[in-house]
């Protein structure tokens, strides 16, 4: 009965979410490429900068929703936390809102602009006297002003861990009458980035979900540094979010997601690298990879494996926040990344140049425990070694 209930419940969400993306428009701005309905349908890597609708909140909604800061929260003298090169024939905005005053332009060259602050889906950058709301796919090369007290550029530190108490909605505003992003099954391991008004915020691709706290169970922080609040405390965690969709490549695309989780959870000594096609690799059908679509070339295409790279790139949203990991390799999926995630911090894996690893400069081993339900939800997390759990 249960788990009638969830399909139901999967059905309603499914449904609601379709009528939410069928009525509202595409926006579109200067040349975003365009895909076919197939390719966005079977590849989430590749849904584009198009779907501005969804990034501006501009999709139907019933409750509040999160309110990242404004430009009106910052001045000229305000200090930046990122210099960028803001990419060529690109423009900044009043609003929010591709339709609105243009304050900045980049030119044929593009510029170097002071980034303020970095949201989901939009940056705040300050540029000849203006301040102006830009797309993060419009910024190439950031780097911090301050390394030594600036998180790594897209960090996201998600604030606590939890897992889904009954069968678990994740909302598309702080309302328990409102449509569905996505239903979690009871047990599923999540983070949870914050909490507000009884709500939990969590990242849904590039905007928010929001689950009732009441839905949730064992919720417990995730230590704000990289020396544990307690020794079962994570020090990193990240949660990403995957469509459901019942085709047959999708269906094979959270089997591969489940098999590189199982794969890749292990313990990383001081000093010790991981590479990640090494360890959930080969991509094969004997290790129980199945077919799914990739990225080859900016294309989507059949292979074993298609899904992985959603499994490298949430870890890497979780080793963005250690200091003490240092990134070895990474490359993203392209200018426009993958749409699970804010742009630039995904890590496309699958061959020689496409493959994520780091390394452990801790003094200390860590573990890495990748965890999907298989109903949507991925969750990462990393963890403190201690000499008696090592024994």
């Amino acid at each position: 009965m249960k788990e009638a209930m969830v399909m139901f419940k999967r059905l309603i969400a499914l449904m609601l979410l379709g009528c939410i993306l069928f009525t509202l428009p595409v926006l579109a701005e200067d040349s975003d490429e365009d895909f076919s309905d197939e390719e966005l349908l079977e590849a989430p890597e590749i849904l584009g900068k198009d779907h501005d609708y969804k990034y501006n909140g501009r999709y139907p909604h019933i409750g509040p929703l999160y309110e990242e800061k404004s430009r009106e929260d910052f001045t000229l003298s305000s200090p930046a936390l990122y210099r960028a090169k803001f990419i060529a024939n690109s423009s900044a905005y009043r609003d929010r809102d591709i339709d609105s005053e243009k304050l900045i332009r980049s030119g044929a060259n593009g510029k170097t602009v002071d980034v303020l602050y970095v949201g989901s889906y939009w940056a705040i950058i300050r540029s000849g006297g203006e301040i102006a709301y830009c797309k993060r796919y419009k910024l190439e090369e950031p780097e911090a002003v301050d390394p030594d007290n600036t998180p790594r550029y897209g960090t996201q530190k998600h604030a606590y861990i939890a897992t889904t108490a009954d069968v678990c909605e994740v909302r598309v505003s702080m309302d328990n009458t409102d449509a569905c992003w996505v239903v979690l099954n009871p047990g599923t391991q999540i983070s949870v980035w914050g909490i507000q008004d009884g709500w939990a915020i969590v990242n849904y691709w590039r905007v928010y979900g929001y689950i009732e706290i009441s839905d949730l169970k064992d919720l417990a922080p995730v230590s704000p540094t990289d020396t544990p609040l307690y020794q079962e405390a994570p020090i990193a965690a990240y949660t990403s979010y995957y469509k459901m969709d019942q085709t047959e490549s999708n269906i094979n695309r959270i089997n591969n997601i489940s098999v590189a989780c199982q794969r890749l959870t292990g313990v990383l000594a001081p000093g010790e690298s991981f590479n990640f096609n090494e360890d959930a690799g080969p991509y094969t059908k004997e290790i129980g990879y199945r077919e799914a679509p990739v990225l080859i070339n900016g294309k989507s295409e059949p292979g074993y494996g298609g899904g992985t790279c959603q499994v490298s790139s949430t870890l890497y949203n979780a080793l963005l926040q250690l200091p003490g990991v240092e990134i070895v390799h990474r490359r993203p999926h392209g200018p426009a990344g993958a749409d699970y995630l804010p742009h630039g911090v995904d890590a496309a894996v699958g061959n020689t140049d496409l493959n994520l690893i780091f390394t452990n400069r801790y003094d200390f081993p860590i573990r890495i425990e990748g965890h999907t339900s298989d109903d949507g939800a991925l969750c990462m997390l990393v963890y403190r070694v201690w000499p008696e759990d090592a024994q």
